[in-house]
This record gives structure tokens, sequence and C-alpha cells, in this order.
């Protein structure tokens, strides 16, 4: 009995020696705190200006996508988080923490601290809303005609865990970890007024300036809107709130990448209207030079099969900004093959662009035979955040 008893008298000790430690003012001192290391690399695409970057911004290597939910009906409340994005989103893309961390050590640091020796990495971070956000915040006067659910495409198969959502946060960046840390603090400090729905990491690959290639092996957005297209193209110019502006498209497309890999060059190939291994059009030579779909060869037979997936969008004669990611997230438990494909993403003026040119897609595209739509929604994205005082994402909108 003795030793019990002295036993336990040395274990109580032994508490109030830790914790003794754990809240002496040595413990709490900030200088064992190492402080985010300044970035050696500046970003080239500063969060400031007259549009929000990560649009027409040349596609970084990596992607964090994020669709969130409210869970408030307070305007106020909402205003406050998008002001705090905005100081946030400043600080992210220029390297630095979201705030110091300060000098008490018995709290949680105000960052979380992944990024701390890492570079920006060309990080963008690109906020739009769906036509449910209005609705919740009591809006929907100012929600634009253009802004709601697409329609339901021949071959949709989508899944109401990957569609629709009250707020979308694109992060790209050239390295991942940037991209995702960038998310977790934006979505860290409005905990309280949201709720995340869905999210997907998603990757490009490419050396010096070539075209990325999806996971079919095809280049994948070789030709976009440029320069003096721009305004006709992707960039909403009326009174609006939403003026220079965008509409994101994001849809979640399963690759059946089995039933692809067993596919011969030339079926896929006809399917694209492309040549895999340059990229060229069928008929030419070079990636970049314009399809013609009206091209014949010495038969009098079209070049290109009328339903291959560029024949029939180039029929429409509507341009987008794609902006598309590949993914792969482990093994669908259901088939038992590659959860993956591409996190397709496309920028317009006006929603009607994209719905016309896959409407024409519709049941005749030879690509319908590999891919599955599965994920869909639409999102007014503001247009940029001034450095004047008191600017904020989405200021034109909540005031």
């Amino acid at each position: 009995m003795p030793t019990k008893k002295l036993e336990r008298r040395d274990f109580l000790k032994n508490i109030a020696i830790v914790g003794a430690g754990i809240f002496s003012p040595a413990f709490a001192d900030s200088s064992i705190h190492t402080q985010r290391v300044s970035p050696t690399i500046a970003n080239k695409y500063p969060f400031f200006g007259i549009h929000q970057q990560g649009i027409i911004t040349p596609p970084q290597k990596h992607i964090y996508f994020l669709v969130l939910d409210l869970h408030t009906h307070s305007r106020s409340e909402i205003k406050e988080v998008f002001q705090t994005w905005t100081a946030y989103a400043s600080k992210l893309t220029k390297g630095e923490n979201v705030a110091p961390y300060g000098s008490n050590m018995l709290i949680p640091p105000s960052d979380t601290g992944e990024a701390d020796s890492l570079n920006p990495s060309n990080l963008t971070l690109t906020f739009g809303v769906g036509a449910s956000f209005f609705e919740k915040l009591g809006l929907k006067s100012a929600c634009p005609k253009a802004l709601k659910d697409l329609p339901h495409f021949p071959r949709d198969q989508l899944r109401k865990e990957f569609s629709g959502g009250d707020i979308c946060i694109q992060a790209c960046a050239d390295d991942p970890q940037i991209a995702f840390h960038a998310v977790r603090n934006l979505v860290r400090v409005a905990r309280l007024k949201v709720t995340m729905k869905w999210s997907q990491m998603g990757f490009n690959s490419y050396e010096n300036n070539d075209t990325p290639r999806n996971l079919f092996a095809f280049k994948d957005g070789t030709i976009n809107p440029a320069a003096n297209e721009l305004d006709k193209v992707v960039w909403v110019k009326d009174e609006s709130w939403l003026n220079n502006g965008s509409y994101l498209v994001i849809r979640r497309v399963q690759m059946h990448l089995e039933t692809w890999d067993r596919t011969h060059l030339k079926g896929q190939n006809d399917t694209f209207g492309r040549k895999r291994d340059t990229g060229a059009a069928f008929g030419k030579n070079d990636e970049f030079e314009q399809a013609d779909i009206e091209a014949l060869d010495e038969n009098g037979k079209r070049i290109m099969p009328e339903n291959s997936h560029v024949f029939l969008a180039k029929k429409t004669g509507i341009q987008i900004l794609r902006r598309s990611f590949s993914f792969a997230s482990g093994i669908d438990a259901r088939t038992g093959q590659f959860d993956a494909g591409l996190l397709f993403i496309s920028f317009q003026k006006d929603p009607m662009q994209f719905i016309k040119i896959q409407n024409a897609l519709g049941n005749t595209d030879r690509m319908n035979e590999y891919i599955t739509h599965i994920g869909s929604g639409l999102f007014a994205c503001f247009g940029g955040v001034s450095q004047k005082n008191g600017d904020y994402i989405g200021r034109t909108l909540l005031g």
C-alpha cells in the first residue's frame, strides 16, 4: 500500500511540474515559433486587378476546386466573409501567411502553416456564386437571368453530390500544396458561415509552353480566345454588378480509361478529329492551324468525321475559353476501375455559349462512348478587386 501511495504522489507531482511548464511565460515565448520565410520568387499574378486572375491566366499545373453551401442567411455575415477572404487572398497570392502568428503559444496558429517554406508558385484564387446564393441571401432580384442550373444534356448522369452549390473557389498554382493551403485557410476562417459540398484536386503536365494533354493523351485547350476576342467571348460588359466578370461552367467528367485503352489509334483520332501525336486537326499539319470541317479528300469525302468531337463543336461557330484539368482519385469502388477523368472548366460571357455547344454534341459525339458527365455547376465570377480602401470580392453585389 505505501508503495502505491508513493507512486500516486509522484504521478501527481509530475503532472504539476508539466502543467507549470505549459503555462510558464517561457513556453509562450514567440521566439521559438518560426515565422514564414519571405518568398524568393514573386508571383506573376497579383490578386488585385480589373478582372479576377485564374480566368485568362495561363493554366498552372495544379488546381484545388471547392464548392461551398451557405450556412447562414445573413447578408452582413457573408459580406464579412468576403471582406476577410479578400484580405487573405491578397496575402496568399504574395506568398504570405493569412495573418501573423502572434506570441501566444496556447492558441491555434492563425495560419495552418504547410506553405511556410514555399514560394507562392503563381497561385491564383477565383471566386464565384451560384443561383442558390441569391435565394438564400434574399437577393433574387439581383440574380442574372442567365444564372440558373444548366439544363439536362443528352447522356448526363449527374450525381447530386457533385452538382450545384452556392459558392465556388478555384485555387490554381504550380504546387499542389500551395493551392490546397490557400483553400484550407479560406474555409477555416469561414467555418461558421459555410459548409463544404464537394471538391476536386486536378493536374496539368506540360513542358515549356506546350498545350497540356488530357488522360486520353490528346492536347486539351489548343485554341482559346485571346486579346481582342476576350471581350466578345469571356468578359461580361454591362452596368451590372457582374461587369468585368465571367460565367464559370464546371463539369466533372468521368473518363472510361479501360474502354479507351482498347480502342485503336485511328479510332482515337477519329473520335477527336485531331491527330494524337501533333494535336493537328484532320487535314492540317500544325496544332494551332484552324480546323476546316468542310475540307474534302480526293474522293470528295469529308476529311473530318462528322461525328467527331471537333467537327460538332466547330460547326456551332461558338467560342468559349477552356481551362480544364485532369484528375485521378483512386479506384471507383462500384466498378473496380480508375476514378479518373477531366475537371472541365470553361469561362464565357453568356452561359448559352456552353449550352449550345453541349447540345450540339448531344447523342452524336463519338466521345460519348468513353465519357460520362457526373457533376455540373454554373457560377458567376465577380469582376476584379481594386486596391483602393474598402474594395472586396463581391462589393458590387453586397454593397
